[in-house]
């Protein structure tokens, strides 16, 4: 009986010796940046989530770009076709005028044009477009679309 006693104890110490010895790589790991290491998998992918999901104000700030890129690409338009029935009663000198400014709301739609599509190709925007929206808008289309 009394060998049996004295093996379960010479165990329990083995146990407890391993056990102690995984404590001590713990602390050890954790004091000289050995954690860093050892959790630098798990923090990518937190790392990542946290990127692509962005802060609040920014999501809800570039869900709102996009409406308003697409939005002055249709105010464009509008303000074009609005100076191009002006411009059939116009006098000589407002025909100038009126061309002159209409040069200047095409390439500026082709600029907001331009801005949206970059903005939406950009992987860290992408996810906070309308699903409403277009992908893409056409510049050389007469008439853009914001929400289906």
């Amino acid at each position: 009986m009394g060998q049996i006693r004295e093996g379960a104890r010479f165990g329990a110490w083995a146990v407890y010796g391993v056990v102690g010895l995984a404590v001590l790589y713990l602390i050890g790991a954790f004091a000289f940046g050995g954690a860093g290491w050892i959790s630098a998998p798990f923090r990518g992918e937190a790392e990542n989530r946290e990127n692509t999901v962005g802060s609040g104000e920014f999501r809800q700030t570039t869900y709102e770009e996009f409406f308003d890129l697409c939005a002055a690409v249709q105010n464009a338009e509008g303000t074009i076709q609005a100076l191009q029935e002006e411009r059939k009663a116009a006098s000589e000198t407002r025909t100038t005028q009126i061309d002159q400014s209409i040069t200047a709301l095409k390439a500026t739609r082709i600029e907001s044009v331009n801005a949206y599509n970059s903005k939406a190709a950009q992987e860290h925007r992408a996810p906070f477009r309308d699903k409403d929206l277009p992908y893409r808008l056409d510049a050389t289309a007469e008439r853009t679309t914001c929400a289906n």
